[in-house]
């Protein structure tokens, strides 16, 4: 006759396969952590920063700060002096322009080595894409003024300025340099777009712009469109976009353009361009009159 186990050595017979089969759970669940760890302990760092790197939020005010300090300033130093030394060679007072092209073949060496160790954030396409064409058009100028300095030497001022102009070094680094400008520009109004959907994340004007359409723009969307006009002009000014933008709305608010009949942004840019009445600090200038109430990402060129 079978012996019949009893209520107590049941039950302790059940609870003794039950913590069984949790710790063999456990043990499994541990191993697998386990392993995770030790594999995320020797997954290289850039790939663990990458994927880090894509939760956060594209084109953010630090960003469009770190980009301006670390590659957009060195780019426009070397700006500022490249045009104040073809304007002193068209002016004529520039003696010898082949030790002006030496010095800034150097400096565009010395932004180069500054600008390429910056690190922009990946998540921002438009702001790496912007440093690779500051990188290839500072090292384009370099390469154009190395070229031409031997012929400097007996050209003078103005043959110098005739060659720069068709070198086709210095005319793919123009091209590269003011799209990398475009491109910073189209940033800023991608990040005001991210803090009022009432702003497009980008805007391509078609055709002739009226006066009255551009007056409706905010400025970030003007700075943005004066970018694109110095870039389909190709001009290189020591002056930036928002000066022109600047310019643009003090001859509409004046009623010089309803006085000229000028209907048109493009003729008003055209107007001041060619009569060089556009400086480097317009919009400071204006800045209290027109935009106490734009929204600005909090850059240096905007605040000061």
């Amino acid at each position: 006759m079978e012996k019949r186990l009893t209520r107590t050595e049941m039950l302790f017979s059940l609870g003794f396969i039950f913590m069984l089969i949790v710790a063999v759970a456990a043990f499994f669940v541990g191993v697998k952590v386990g392993a995770e760890k030790t594999e995320a302990r020797y997954v290289p760092g850039d790939k663990l920063n990458g994927e880090a790197e894509l939760k956060v939020t594209a084109y953010q005010q630090q960003d469009l700060v770190s980009f301006y300090h670390t590659v957009f300033l060195p780019y426009r130093e070397f700006v500022v002096e490249w045009v104040a030394a073809i304007e002193k060679m068209k002016a004529g007072l520039s003696t010898e322009p082949s030790s002006q092209l030496k010095e800034l073949s150097a400096l565009a060496d010395k932004q180069y080595a500054e600008a390429s160790q910056a690190a922009v954030s990946r998540v921002s396409p438009l702001l790496v894409e912007s440093q690779t064409n500051v990188l290839k058009s500072l090292k384009l100028f370099a390469q154009a003024a190395d070229r031409l300095e031997p012929e400097a030497r007996s050209e003078g001022a103005a043959g110098t300025v005739a060659l720069i102009g068709q070198d086709a070094y210095y005319r793919q680094g123009l091209e590269l340099a003011l799209t990398a400008q475009q491109q910073y520009y189209t940033a800023m109004l991608k990040w005001s777009s991210s803090l009022d959907p009432d702003l497009p994340a980008d805007f391509e004007a078609t055709g002739i712009m009226e006066l009255e359409a551009w007056k409706s723009l905010p400025l970030v969307v003007k700075n943005k469109l004066m970018a694109d006009r110095l870039a389909r002009r190709k001009l290189l000014t020591a002056y930036y976009p928002q000066d022109l933008a600047a310019r643009v709305d003090l001859f509409v608010s004046t009623g010089q353009a309803a006085k000229m009949r000028i209907k048109s942004i493009d003729a008003i840019v055209d107007l001041l361009i060619g009569t060089e009445a556009v400086r480097s600090g317009d919009f400071a200038a204006n800045k209290a009159r027109f935009y106490s109430k734009e929204l600005l990402p909090q850059l240096p060129f905007f605040i000061s």
